[in-house]
């Protein structure tokens, strides 16, 4: 898997404004109005990263929620792998709102 260049990443995350890249890792929180609520979100985000192959490091703080992703298999780098994830993440986030 090729690394996203300097270009995409920032078209990523102009197009993805709740994104950042933490320590190397494409990161997002994500705040939800209650603890099931984000517990709602990990499950579909487990459910999504299964169908994806790709797994991301998840952070439950009760009603915070927090992704961080990169591929392992391109060296740590950020790939389409990752933002394809977030995306499909994000679209799971708002369907809780």
């Amino acid at each position: 898997m090729t690394p996203l260049t300097a270009q995409q990443l920032a078209q990523f995350l102009a197009q993805h404004p709740g994104w950042s890249v933490v320590d190397g890792k494409l990161t997002r929180r994500f705040q939800f109005p209650g603890f099931p609520t984000a517990i709602a979100f990990v499950q579909r985000a487990a459910d999504i990263a299964e169908a994806h192959g790709h797994h991301p490091d998840i952070d439950i703080r009760y009603w915070d929620v927090t992704l961080a992703v990169n591929t392992h298999d391109a060296g740590g780098a950020l790939t389409e792998k990752d933002t394809r994830l977030a995306t499909a993440c994000e679209a799971a986030a708002a369907a809780l709102a």
